[in-house]
């Protein structure tokens, strides 16, 4: 069956106009009934980066998640937030980013991803994967547009790194992160065993620059969605100019078969010539994927101590 990637315009993260752009942006693939049913556990996986830079337009905007979870109670089914950022907890950089009020409103459910091993790739065969993410009966991967200084760009495949439990991100950056191509093919081996039933893709305003959290904003005015991730993610490319080889899982994902060609792909709404960007910003120079040593356990350390003594302080306050 040939892949299809849903393209619409959208500038606009008001609840009305983005719930009428999320309708017509899924509507070639069904709609969200195509994916969603009756009492169906759906993880939204978000992409939860950080919640130190607000207004940079790091995370995937709470508008967003509110409006895809609204559609997924429409269908009856149950949706939960999961994420597993790199330093603190999901709820932490979720609250930070403004989910606060759509957390209550909806009375939605965030949690924080633990990992178990599952049968992967032999090259990674020891790779942990969240047991909430492989135990959902639906999963809606909610990337961000962003470019990125260690992968060019972070789109649908990369949010899925968000799968690996937070502070063993770091040692798969030291353990895979000195071949780039290795690495890549490690985060594609990721997204292949999670296999997202959707993407939605948040590209009404980028992140473009030195991301993923130290760029700068960028409107792009569109929204994307597909149920294949891989094609997804090729499609974007052609909208922001870059070529697949300088992307690590595009360049991956094409190597070992998982990504269409673009004259495979078909694109019922707008093309990505429609949509193109000519000044997309890149980072200025990349930087190597492999922390070293020092630096994984220092970001390990750093996890452990937001996570379990900063941010319980927050919320219950210096005994």
């Amino acid at each position: 069956m040939p892949a299809t990637v849903s393209f619409v315009q959208a500038s606009s993260y008001d609840h009305s106009k983005l719930d009428a752009a999320l309708r017509e942006v899924l509507a070639p693939l069904g709609g969200i009934s195509a994916f969603v049913k009756p009492g169906n556990r759906v993880l939204l996986k978000p992409n939860l980066l950080t919640g130190a830079r607000p207004g940079k337009e790091c995370t995937t905007r709470p508008e967003l998640v509110y409006c895809v979870a609204k559609l997924v109670m429409e269908a009856g089914g149950q949706p939960f937030i999961g994420d597993s950022p790199a330093f603190g907890s999901a709820r932490g950089v979720a609250i930070a980013s403004g989910y606060q009020s759509m957390l209550d409103e909806l009375n939605l459910p965030i949690i924080d991803f633990q990992g178990r091993r599952y049968e992967a790739d032999s090259d990674f065969n020891h790779l942990l994967l969240s047991k909430e993410a492989m135990e959902a009966d639906v999963v809606i991967n909610l990337p961000k547009v962003k470019s990125h200084v260690q992968l060019t760009l972070t789109l649908g495949v990369k949010n899925l790194f968000g799968c690996v439990p937070g502070k063993m991100k770091a040692w798969w950056h030291m353990e895979a992160g000195q071949d780039s191509a290795r690495f890549g093919k490690m985060l594609v081996e990721t997204a292949r065993i999670i296999a997202p039933d959707l993407t939605i893709l948040d590209g009404i305003i980028g992140h473009e620059g030195n991301g993923p959290s130290q760029g700068e904003p960028r409107p792009l005015g569109l929204l994307a969605a597909s149920d294949q991730v891989f094609a997804l993610d090729r499609a974007m490319l052609e909208v922001l100019g870059v070529e697949p080889a300088r992307v690590p899982t595009v360049a991956a994902s094409q190597r070992l078969g998982l990504c269409p060609r673009l004259s495979e792909i078909q694109f019922p709404l707008l093309s990505p010539v429609e949509l193109r960007i000519a000044d997309w910003k890149l980072p200025e120079r990349l930087l190597p994927i492999d922390f070293g040593l020092p630096r994984v356990l220092k970001s390990t350390f750093r996890h452990l101590y937001i996570r379990f003594i900063k941010e319980p302080l927050k919320v219950y306050g210096a005994r």
